[in-house]
């Protein structure tokens, strides 16, 4: 397993509007290499994507690369604390429909070979799942699910995983320092959120889940989890 030592660069690609086509271009390029996706939630879209033993692409450069995409907030204080700029958002924020297009075209959407990681971020799938489809969403789980399914085969919620894990904090800063998992960046920045979530999860699977983690796939923190689970 490799986690990246910390004398190596690793670049945060800003996305938005200008450039969207070009970065999906490049998300095109590498997700079969690279088919591990880790997303959090955030002001921004923020996706890491790394290969199965977590090296991550260098996109053409002597830097690894990460990226974080334009999204809506709720948290506006804290964020712009964090250094978010949202007089830049207005100016060049991408526009959902097309944002939709091409993420449905991008490969890493219904992608039989494609890995899902994130840290509590249901309704973050959720609002995903309706720009992909164009429709709104079921008004039930039961509805909801089989979508999530379909869209993203393979998905994992370290949230849900730490359940399973004796004496584990839940918040995703507070796991990363348990896990000795070095943050890059800047805290509550989707980039380096999405980096630190990608980085975490290897470290949980490695130290606390030696069977196959399939029985845990598809669940989201707080949205049918019994219900999943009980299945297995």
């Amino acid at each position: 397993m490799s986690l990246l030592p910390k004398s190596v660069l690793i670049q945060i690609r800003e996305v938005w509007a200008d450039n969207l086509d070009q970065e999906f271009a490049l998300i095109r390029d590498i997700v079969d290499a690279y088919p591990y996706i880790a997303m959090v939630p955030s002001s921004r879209l923020g996706l890491t994507f790394s290969d199965d033993k977590g090296n991550l692409p260098t996109c053409g450069t002597d830097k690894y690369c990460i990226g974080n995409d334009l999204f809506a907030n709720d948290s506006i204080e804290l964020l712009r604390q964090s250094g978010i700029d949202f007089l830049k958002k207005i100016e060049k924020g991408i526009e959902a429909k097309r944002f939709g297009e091409l993420l449905m075209s991008s490969g890493i959407v219904l992608n039989d070979n494609g890995y899902w990681m994130t840290f509590h971020s249901g309704y973050d799938f959720g609002y995903l799942l309706k720009l992909l489809t164009c429709q709104s969403l079921p008004d039930t789980q039961e509805g909801f699910f089989p979508m999530i399914h379909v869209y993203y085969l393979v998905l994992y919620d370290i949230k849900h995983l730490i359940k399973f894990c004796n004496s584990l904090l839940r918040g995703l800063n507070k796991l990363a320092e348990l896990l000795e998992v070095e943050r890059v960046g800047v805290c509550h920045q989707a980039g380096s959120d999405s980096l630190l979530t990608s980085f975490a999860f290897r470290k949980l699977k490695e130290n606390f889940f030696s069977v196959s983690l399939e029985k845990y796939s598809g669940v989201l923190y707080g949205l049918g989890v019994e219900n999943r689970q009980n299945t297995n």
